[in-house]
C-alpha cells in the first residue's frame, strides 16, 4: 500500500508491471457506449414492439428510458467511489461482501464474455443476406473474431477511434432515413400524412401493459452504459468523466430513439410488417420507396443500411470485447483467477492481451450457437449486474457511509436505487425461463470454482484481501 507521499507511474504498478493507460477522454467514452447500445438497433426492434403495443413504441422507449435512468445514476455514484474496471464486480466486493463480489462478477462475465460472440453472430445474419446464405459461417466468423481482436489488442485508442466513425455513419444514416420519412409524410402523405400527432405517444386504444411489455423488450436496446464502468482506470479524471459518460450514453440513446420513433410510428401507421422480429430490412426498403419511388434507389439505400448494420454490430462487439478483458483482468489482479494468466498487461499497448486472446477465442462459439440461445445467456448477466449495482448505493452510501440524514441523502442513495432495483425486478419477472436455468446453472458453476479457490470460503488470495480492504 502506498502513503500519502508515495506515486507511481499511470503506467505501472506498485510490483513495477504494466498497467493500464489512461488516456480516454469524455466524449471519446461516449462514443464508445453509444457504439455498444447501437443507435440502429431502433430499426430491429421496431415491427415487433409496434405490433405489441399497438403503435405506441415512443411511449415504451420513453418508459424504458426512465427505468435505466435509475440504474445509470447508480452507475455513476458506484463509478465515483470505487474508479474501478471491475465495475459491478468490484462495487458488490467491497459494498457488500467479497464472496458477493465474486458470483456477481462470474454472473456479469456471461452477459460481457458473450456479447461479441452474439454480434458477430448478428453480423453474420446480415452478411448472409448480402451474400449467399450457401457459405460456410465461419468464413464470416473467424475474420470477424480476429479483427475484433486485432483492434483491441492494439490499444484503447484504437477502439474508441474505429467506434466513433462507426457511430457517426449510423447517426448520419438515421439522419438520411428521418428526412426520407418525413418527406414521405408530409409530401407523399404516407401513413398518417402528418408531423404532428400525439398518437404515437398516448391513444384511447392505448394498453398500459401492452406498453409495459414493449418497454421489456427495449431495455437491451440500452445495454451498453454499464461497460463504460469497465474503463475507469483507462479514462482521465474518471470520478467525474465516467459517470458523465454513462448519463450523456443513456440519455442520448434514449432520445434518439423516441425522436426517430416518433416519426416512424407516423410514418407505418397502417402497416403490416412481414416480419417484425427483424424489421430492419423492411423498415429501409418501404422508407426507401415510398420516398424515392424508384426500386432500384431504394434497394440500394437498403443495402448501404444493411452493410453499415454491419459495421455498427461489430463495433459494438468491440466494446463488449473491451469491456469483458477488463473485467477478466481485474478478477486476475485480485488472484480470485490466475493472476499471471488474467492480471497480465502488455507493456507495449498496455491492454490486458491474454484476456483479449480468449475473448477473441470465446467469440469463435459464435459458429456453434444460434441466436435466441446466445440471447439467454447475457439477459441473466445483464439484469443481474443491473439490479446489483442499485443495492450497491444503498449498502454503500446510506449503510456503510451513514448518509442517511436529510432528504437529499435519502433521495439519492435510498429512494433512487431502490426505485432501480423494482424496474429491474420488473424484468426479472418477464425473463424467460430458459434465461433463468442458464444463469443458474453458470452461478453454480462459480460458486464451486469459489469454494476451490477460497478453500471452502476461509482462505482468500492476499491481493484479494488487500483491495477488500484499500479504499480507492
Amino acid at each position: 500500500m502506498l502513503t500519502n507521499n508515495q506515486t507511481l507511474s499511470p503506467n505501472v504498478t506498485n510490483n513495477g508491471s504494466a498497467s493500464l493507460q489512461k488516456t480516454l477522454v469524455l466524449w471519446q467514452l461516449v462514443m464508445i457506449g453509444l457504439a455498444y447500445m447501437q443507435p440502429m438497433t431502433v430499426f430491429d426492434t421496431f415491427g415487433i414492439v409496434s405490433d405489441g403495443t399497438g403503435g405506441h413504441v415512443p411511449t415504451a422507449y420513453i418508459v424504458t428510458l426512465v427505468a435505466m435512468m435509475f440504474t445509470a445514476l447508480s452507475y455513476g455514484k458506484m463509478v465515483r467511489r470505487f474508479p474501478s474496471a471491475g465495475s459491478a464486480y468490484t462495487y458488490a466486493q467491497k459494498s457488500i461482501n467479497p464472496n458477493v463480489g465474486f458470483v456477481i462478477g462470474w454472473c456479469t462475465l456471461l452477459d460481457y464474455l458473450f456479447n461479441p460472440m452474439i454480434n458477430i453472430l448478428l453480423a453474420t445474419i446480415y452478411l448472409k443476406t448480402q451474400f449467399s446464405a450457401e457459405i460456410s459461417i465461419w468464413w464470416y466468423v473467424v475474420p470477424l473474431a480476429a479483427m475484433m481482436t486485432y483492434i483491441n489488442y492494439r490499444g484503447i485508442e484504437m477502439v474508441a477511434s474505429f467506434n466513433s466513425i462507426i457511430v457517426f455513419f449510423q447517426l448520419l444514416l438515421m439522419l438520411i432515413f428521418l428526412v426520407l420519412v418525413v418527406k414521405g409524410l408530409y409530401f407523399d402523405q404516407v401513413g398518417a400524412a402528418t408531423l404532428v400527432s400525439a398518437k404515437p405517444f398516448i391513444s384511447p386504444e392505448m394498453s398500459i401493459s401492452a406498453v409495459a411489455a414493449g418497454s421489456a423488450i427495449l431495455c437491451f436496446s440500452f445495454l451498453g452504459f454499464d461497460g463504460l464502468s469497465s474503463l475507469s482506470e483507462e479514462a482521465k479524471d474518471a470520478a467525474k468523466a465516467v459517470p458523465k459518460a454513462i448519463f450523456l450514453t443513456t440519455l442520448i440513446g434514449g432520445i434518439i430513439f423516441i425522436f426517430i420513433t416518433y416519426f416512424m410510428q407516423l410514418f407505418f401507421e397502417g402497416y403490416t410488417f412481414v416480419n417484425p422480429e427483424e424489421s430492419q430490412p423492411e423498415v429501409l426498403l418501404y422508407a426507401a420507396e415510398r420516398s424515392l419511388g424508384k426500386f432500384l434507389a431504394a434497394t440500394f439505400f437498403q443495402s448501404i443500411g444493411l452493410w453499415l448494420a454491419i459495421f455498427a454490430v461489430f463495433a459494438s462487439g468491440l466494446a463488449a470485447h473491451t469491456g469483458v478483458s477488463r473485467m477478466m483482468y481485474v478478477m486476475g489482479r485480485d488472484g480470485v483467477f490466475p493472476k499471471k494468466t488474467f492480471g497480465y498487461i502488455n507493456p507495449k499497448y498496455k491492454t490486458p492481451s491474454i484476456n483479449i486472446l480468449i475473448v477473441g477465442i470465446v467469440s469463435l462459439s459464435a459458429g456453434f450457437f444460434d441466436l435466441d440461445f446466445a440471447l439467454h445467456l447475457v439477459n441473466f448477466g445483464a439484469l443481474t449486474a443491473f439490479f446489483i449495482v442499485n443495492v450497491c448505493v444503498i449498502a454503500q452510501y446510506y449503510f456503510r457511509d451513514n448518509q442517511k440524514s436529510g432528504f437529499r441523502n435519502t433521495f439519492h442513495y435510498l429512494f433512487l436505487p431502490f426505485l432501480g432495483m423494482l424496474c429491474i425486478g420488473y424484468l426479472w419477472y418477464n425473463l424467460e425461463a430458459m434465461a433463468l436455468q442458464i444463469g443458474l446453472v453458470w452461478g453454480s458453476i462459480g460458486i464451486i470454482y469459489l469454494a476451490f479457490v477460497t478453500k471452502g470460503f476461509r482462505k482468500y488470495p492476499q491481493a484479494f484481501i488487500d483491495r477488500q480492504h484499500n479504499v480507492e
